[in-house]
């Protein structure tokens, strides 16, 4: 009954003094609510990459030219072509299909609207490599290809920056560097990686890329897939072994080529996502334990107003472990309410940011618990010493005090 009774008596001194509580509580609402807000971004964040790289396939390696450095200056240098891209896709051991891609951007102009998009040249099995599914229309086939053929198939959110209906743009035409091509099909959304958003991209024949719009020979990704019976090092070990062979590369001599792993990217990235998402918190939690210096000095505060009230409940019988309880229990509550509001007031802001800026937030119940279990620690600890001074007040000169 003795911690009922204190609880009760804590909460009438906050409601007596609740405009002086809420002010107290100020620095731990805020802190709570950063702690919250900043670990909901990290954790969005890093499940967006989950997501993103789920959605684009862990299993693909993208193999590309090497940068060469020389004189303190580093040269960009093109190395792959189709013969290599090929030549992995014969009889591959490890992989399960190959695709040659050409990018850059490109001027894109539709009725009387002018972009500056990336356009992709590459084979009809890009889709099966990446995983691309038709929204509307048909692939790139191999007899377009093979005959250089001017269509093309765009990217998910193309339509919407045409502001035309997705499905009535089929047949139609735009011209890419002031040649025609015919839409012929439209992809469903795959979603960005973070390094680039495929539904942003038009895709046509490799061979259309290389002679009638690019001039270039050279291509600049040769993109592989995994086969499922095999690995990431023996794949990327099949693909160096093949292109060192195709270009000639002397033992002891450095690749031309580089291989990604997207796999490793995707793990970098949610490295430095998770150290990010740390940092923000420990800062943010700087603010709980300026709200706890707070806590601690309106409590001193009150332990002078009421130091007469302490002289007659220690004259009544009123034990130092009583006074200590008491005051320790009213610097806790005014934590834990704090936290509540905290909680509550970081829910809120994750919320907004997801809904008018876009960002994924993620709040879990471990951050929340960790929040609110931080600020129930800080005012016990920080209450602590209001707490002491009050319990050690002598009743005969707390009695006299005026």
């Amino acid at each position: 009954m003795l911690i009922v009774e204190t609880i009760r008596m804590s909460l009438n001194s906050i409601q007596a003094n609740l405009f002086r509580a809420l002010l107290t509580m100020l620095g731990i609402i805020i802190g709570v609510a950063a702690v919250i807000t900043m670990v909901a971004l990290g954790t969005g964040a890093q499940r967006a990459i989950d997501a993103q790289m789920a959605a684009l396939g862990d299993d693909i390696l993208s193999i590309q030219s090497s940068s060469r450095f020389s004189r303190g200056v580093t040269h960009d240098s093109q190395t792959l072509t189709t013969d290599d891209a090929k030549a992995l896709a014969i009889e591959p051991v490890h992989l399960s299909d190959v695709v040659p891609e050409i990018g850059g951007r490109l001027q894109v102009k539709y009725g009387n609207k002018n972009f500056n998009l990336s356009v992709v040249g590459t084979t009809p099995n890009y889709p099966l490599v990446h995983g691309f599914k038709l929204a509307h229309g048909e692939f790139l086939s191999a007899a377009e290809e093979a005959s250089r053929t001017r269509a093309v198939v765009l990217g998910s959110e193309i339509p919407e920056m045409m502001e035309v209906d997705a499905a009535a743009l089929i047949g139609q035409t735009l011209q890419i560097r002031s040649i025609s091509f015919e839409i012929i099909g439209i992809y469903e959304s795959k979603g960005g990686s973070g390094w680039r958003n495929p539904d942003d991209d038009l895709y046509i024949p490799l061979s259309t890329s290389q002679f009638r719009v690019t001039g270039n020979e050279f291509v600049g990704t040769i993109s592989a897939r995994v086969s499922d019976s095999s690995t990431i090092p023996l794949a990327m070990l099949e693909i160096e072994r093949v292109l060192r062979r195709e270009h000639g590369i002397l033992p002891g001599k450095d690749n031309d080529f580089s291989i990604m792993n997207r796999k490793q990217f995707a793990e970098s990235r949610a490295e430095a996502t998770q150290v990010f998402k740390y940092l923000l918190a420990g800062i943010a939690g700087v603010s709980l334990v300026v709200g706890g210096i707070g806590i601690m000095n309106i409590m001193l505060v009150t332990v002078t107003e009421r130091t007469r009230e302490i002289g007659v409940r220690k004259a009544l019988g009123a034990t130092r472990g009583n006074i200590l309880l008491q005051f320790l229990v009213e610097s806790t509550i005014l934590c834990l309410l704090g936290g509540l509001l905290g909680l509550a007031l970081g829910a809120s802001v994750s919320a907004l940011l997801a809904k008018y800026a876009g960002w994924q937030t993620v709040v879990t119940s471990s951050s929340a618990m960790i929040a609110f279990g931080f600020s129930a620690a800080v005012g016990m600890v920080f209450g602590i010493w209001p707490a002491k001074r009050a319990a050690a007040l002598d009743p005969i000169e707390a009695l006299r005090y005026d």
